[in-house]
């Protein structure tokens, strides 16, 4: 099996893992949350951060995987950055409608196309970017309902954007510049997420919902969801960072968007929510977009492979043709100034001369 097919498999379990995950844990978090009124979500997190170090630090101690340790303020700067960007998104919830709320989440990808152009000179064709606005029409429509506007919330809102698409573009930069894999980054990254969280969390959680996580009446069927809230967690962290790695920050939030879907949908069969027409239009037309997406980017990475191809070619025959033409033209001398040696002469007379 070739690298190439194996990265290509490596990368469709990378986005699989992550949609099956991230759509079970949000169904997890909805019951632990709307039924039993466990409302502290950054508190939770944090959990979910130190589950996933603990069980990371058990599959080193397996020896699945390899430590790597590389530039320690680059990893302190991310994990940090990373646990504020979740808290300032849960603080945009609070603060913000649902429907201003999942603007902010539809401006990421925009927010993310512009800051790699910016700063990384990448280049988004125009059937990409008109991909992109068909996928951010459909998931406007089916889940922006209503916009108000405060200014606390958009300052809120605009900082969470910001955050969010550098710490993304961070996931995939530093794991490409010090040649580290998703599972080498999550695992050096996470205590500073879950300490950035533990501290943090309850404040915030406070000052959204007006209780404390550790005066909650905890109860058996409580703790049952959190455990499998936190057990879920470590699939959705690692697969999060392998289909950066393996893709792009964009490629992610459209990956996102389909969560969003997919939830959507989970949720009028199994939990019976309210369901409309703008929620059935805006999924098919989010469905065109990402189909369109997907068929472009696979279009123009083979494009790019072949481009590389074809330009190499011409090279290595002209190092081929420079060492011919060195030898002919050097009469037996190499272009290094080498003389290489005779080939052995068979003599017919050298039984006599022995």
């Amino acid at each position: 099996m070739s690298d190439n097919h194996k990265f290509q498999l490596g990368t469709i379990g990378a986005l699989t893992l992550s949609v099956v995950s991230s759509v079970s844990i949000v169904i997890c978090n909805k019951a632990l949350i709307s039924t039993l009124a466990f409302n502290f979500a950054t508190t939770l997190t944090s959990w979910h951060l130190l589950v996933t170090f603990c069980s990371l630090h058990v599959a080193l101690w397996m020896k699945l995987f390899e430590h790597k340790p590389f530039d320690a303020r680059a990893v302190m700067g991310f994990g940090i950055l990373n646990g504020i960007s979740i808290g300032l998104l849960n603080l945009s919830l609070g603060f913000n409608s649902v429907g201003f709320y999942q603007m902010t989440k539809l401006a990421i990808i925009p927010c993310t196309v512009l800051l790699e152009t910016l700063f990384f000179r990448k280049k988004f064709s125009q059937n990409i970017q008109l991909s992109l606005v068909i996928l951010l029409l459909g998931v406007g429509i089916a889940t922006v309902t209503d916009l108000q506007l405060n200014l606390l919330g958009s300052i809120l809102s605009l900082l969470a954007i910001v955050t969010t698409c550098i710490a993304q573009v961070m996931t995939n930069t530093i794991q490409k510049k010090f040649k580290v894999s998703s599972t080498q980054l999550l695992y050096q990254s996470c205590p500073y997420q879950a300490l950035t969280l533990f501290i943090i969390g309850p404040f915030l959680d406070g000052l959204l919902t007006n209780l404390n996580v550790f005066a909650f009446k905890y109860t058996p069927q409580v703790l049952f969801f959190i455990v499998l809230s936190c057990l879920i967690s470590v699939s959705v962290n690692f697969s999060t960072f392998m289909v950066i790695g393996k893709t792009s920050p964009v490629t992610y939030q459209v990956l996102g968007h389909l969560k969003t879907c997919l939830v959507l949908a989970f949720g009028y069969i199994l939990l019976h929510d309210p369901f409309n027409w703008r929620n059935i239009l805006g999924i098919l037309i989010a469905v065109v977009g990402m189909v369109l997406y997907s068929y472009c980017s696979v279009v123009e990475s083979q494009q790019q492979k072949a481009n590389e191809v074809s330009a190499q070619l011409p090279q290595v025959k002209e190092s081929e043709s420079d060492v011919l033409i060195s030898v002919d033209n050097g009469n037996g001398r190499l272009s290094d100034g080498v003389v290489p040696k005779s080939p052995p002469v068979w003599k017919s007379d050298k039984d006599l001369q022995a």
